[in-house]
């Protein structure tokens, strides 16, 4: 399955690459960004230092250190304005950036948080959203296996609310994984 979105804690995903939702410094922070680099070790903050940063919707790579992973691509997603800031295009921006940067350093599994619905404020559900269609349109001409990786129950709640609507609209059931006998 192409795309898969697991409650998991991204540092532990033995994947390619890993995606970190950073700011523009890269230089570490709070929410995933500051686990993602307390994770991998201080050379990752090394590499980082020598980046020059990251623009808003663009993305960096660095190698994955003591992480599980090979590589970490940096991206930086918008601060949430009202949505009315070109926020939506920023987001997709970083994801498909994101996206570039794996399949160009031949990855092939990939998992990413939910970019910039933490303290950047960007509403969950919106967020969801652009992360659902940005990387199902990319997938639709690579081959790549993506993780969207939710950690918090918060988040997680909107995952369970947006997909149970969608089954409903569809006339598809809610499956809890278990075989009905």
């Amino acid at each position: 399955m192409p795309l898969q979105i697991v409650r998991k804690d991204i540092t532990t995903m033995k994947v390619d690459a890993i995606v970190n939702a950073a700011n523009e410094s890269l230089l570490g922070g709070g929410g995933v960004d500051g686990a993602i680099h307390r994770a991998a070790g201080p050379q990752l903050l090394a590499e980082c230092r020598k980046l020059g940063g990251c623009r808003t919707g663009q993305a960096k790579i660095t190698g994955g250190y003591h992480l599980p992973a090979r590589y970490v691509i940096h991206t930086v997603g918008p601060v949430w304005r009202g949505g009315s800031h070109g926020e939506r295009e920023l987001l997709v921006s970083a994801y498909r950036n994101a996206l570039e940067l794996a399949v160009s350093h031949d990855c092939h599994t990939v998992a990413f948080p939910l970019i910039s619905s933490g303290v950047y404020g960007y509403p969950k559900e919106q967020a969801l959203k652009v992360a659902v269609e940005t990387i199902e349109a990319f997938l639709q001409k690579h081959e790549l296996t993506v993780f969207l990786v939710i950690f918090d129950r918060a988040s997680w709640a909107v995952v369970e609310e947006l997909f149970a609507d969608i089954a409903s609209c569809t006339g598809e059931g809610h499956t809890d994984g278990r075989e009905k006998q």
